[in-house]
């Protein structure tokens, strides 16, 4: 099998593998030879294969995960880092990754708050008796 993950700006692994385990919304999941084509969206998590005897290890940012009829693997994400540590990448890489995934979210609480407001103002400026045609 190969597998490939890349982000917008490189390709962090293009490579031969025995198998595959990821994580999505469901849990964890493994990919063998042979295994049926497949697709799902990654959480923020970390990506394990094996290569003979040999694991390596990448930490993706979430992404999509599609597997081919002919087993190529390819991992779409926005960020990855690759490495043979687990502990290095379990404890500085994926933290990182959680909290700017949490403050994107506390972002995007944010932006839709902001716009909730103004579209509030303008309906009660479109009111009848707002004197909505003139400006204030």
């Amino acid at each position: 099998m190969r597998l490939r993950i890349v982000t917008p700006l490189s390709v962090v692994v293009d490579e031969d593998i025995d198998s595959l385990r990821a994580e999505d919304a469901s849990g964890s999941f493994g990919i063998m030879s042979g295994h049926a084509p497949f697709l799902t969206a990654l959480a923020v998590s970390i990506v394990s294969w094996r290569r003979n005897e040999n694991e390596r290890f990448c930490a993706v940012r979430g992404g999509v995960i599609t597997v081919g009829g002919d087993v190529a693997i390819a991992i779409a994400t926005r960020e990855a880092v690759a490495g043979d540590d687990l502990a290095t990448l379990d404890t500085d890489v994926l933290a990182r990754y959680l909290s700017d995934a949490d403050e994107e979210r506390m972002d995007h609480v944010e932006t839709v708050r902001l716009q909730l407001n103004a579209i509030r103002r303008m309906i009660s400026r479109l009111r009848p008796g707002s004197n909505a045609g003139e400006f204030q």
